[in-house]
């Protein structure tokens, strides 16, 4: 109802360091997300489902394929006003450096922003996974008249000293903020987040950086009031709190942070799961992509459960479990791939390719016969030979190699290694 008053900006991220080795050469955003999609497809989709069309996404680091997937992907109607637009950090007479912070990227790209007709901006994280309509939040920020509004998850104990806590008056106005608070202090922000979140024991109030703000108080809080600010969640969320009207939307739906391996790991293969947290089947909440003139997968004396397998695949495994198979995998005869999330593939090689690369002894794009892969993440386009067996748990110490990467016991291959046959791990 309100969208056409919105326009919305989806912050690129950092370097993504905690997602290494899957953000070494790509963006966060741009992280291959269940077997087709990326990571930025979520919050452009959750947009274009809430009829927001006008949208903005900054990026910096390591951009080259985010910029290229929003290009090849997202082209509205010539007789709409919708557009994806990139604005990358730039070199200006006003601002010599890179981007210092979410709030420091939103100043800097102002002035191609205000270039729309629009009353509320919407700023959203890159790289997060929820299915959310954001009409809802914007009528709910309209009726409570205010100047602020912040997008709040109800969380459990264990959960709130990874998060920003907010308190909130009866009218769910935040009156207070903490950044990350110790477990002893915890006490001190309890909320009536509702009945049923209190019978699950989420009572605290988790910000999850997603925000709402009036058009002239965004300009007059970056340009103004608060020139030095780098950071939205640190600097002026807490400094608005005490000056104007901020808001409390609370969502009760699924939502992860892809902070790290283990959260993108958890993420990817809950999709897997016969009534999965996050619903990929869902006419009224598409998940849009780029459209790919791919092959259906093809399937040969496997024995599958639990597993998504995306367009293009050729599998010949004997078991594939619980695992995200992504777009032009190949995975040979007789191979296992239990708990798993394998990437696919960018490209196919032809039979020529094949032959040429075996008089040289490099594999096959994809995964060789006889393979035992267990709590694996293969990254894009890798050569994995034949009789490799990998297999992750808390038994391996964290290291990085040249040719993978073990974080909290989940080996993540990366992007277009070569594992020799016979490997082990």
């Amino acid at each position: 109802m309100y969208s056409k008053k919105v326009v919305a900006v989806i912050l690129g991220g950092g370097a993504g360091t905690r997602l290494y080795p899957l953000t070494a050469t790509r963006s966060k955003p741009a992280v291959p997300i269940a077997g087709k999609y990326r990571l930025v497809d979520i919050p452009i989709s959750n947009c274009i489902n809430s009829n927001i069309n006008r949208i903005f996404v900054l990026t910096q680091y390591n951009s080259a394929s985010l910029n290229k997937h929003i290009k090849n992907t997202y082209q509205f109607s010539g007789f709409s006003s919708g557009f994806v637009d990139i604005l990358a950090a730039e070199q200006t007479p006003e601002s010599m450096g890179w981007f210092q912070g979410t709030a420091d990227a939103v100043r800097q790209s102002l002035k191609h922003i205000q270039n729309n007709e629009f009353d509320y901006v919407l700023i959203l994280s890159g790289d997060q996974l929820y299915q959310m309509d954001f009409d809802q939040m914007i009528s709910n920020h309209i009726e409570k008249n205010a100047d602020i509004s912040i997008a709040t998850i109800p969380v459990a104990e264990r959960e709130a000293t990874e998060f920003g806590i907010l308190k909130t008056d009866e009218n769910q106005n935040i009156q207070s903020f903490i950044e990350k608070p110790a477990k002893e202090l915890l006490p001190e922000w309890v909320s009536n987040t509702g009945a049923d979140m209190i019978s699950q024991g989420r009572v605290y109030l988790a910000s999850m950086g997603i925000y709402i703000f009036n058009r002239k108080l965004l300009f007059d809080l970056l340009q103004a009031d608060n020139k030095d600010a780098t950071d939205f969640g640190k600097e002026i969320i807490p400094g608005s709190i005490k000056k104007h009207r901020v808001a409390s939307y609370q969502y009760e739906g699924y939502w992860t942070d892809i902070g790290n391996i283990y959260s993108f790991f958890e993420a990817n293969l809950a999709l897997t799961l016969d009534i999965p947290p996050f619903n990929l089947f869902d006419n009224t909440r598409m998940v849009y992509s780029r459209a790919r003139m791919l092959p259906p997968a093809k399937i040969s004396g496997t024995t599958l459960d639990q597993t998504i397998i995306a367009e293009g695949s050729i599998i010949h495994a004997s078991r594939v479990s619980n695992s995200v198979i992504g777009i032009r995998s190949r995975i040979g005869l007789g191979s296992e791939i239990v708990s798993c999330y394998i990437m696919g593939n960018d490209f196919y090689e032809t039979i020529e390719e094949i032959a040429y690369n075996h008089m040289k002894g490099i594999p096959k794009v994809g995964i060789g016969d006889h393979c035992q892969l267990t709590n694996v993440i293969v990254d894009k386009d890798c050569r994995i030979g034949n009789n490799v067996v990998i297999r992750g748990g808390n038994h391996l110490p964290d290291a990085d190699h040249a040719l993978f990467t073990v974080k909290d016991g989940i080996v993540v291959i990366k992007k277009g290694a070569i594992i020799e046959d016979g490997f082990q791990l």
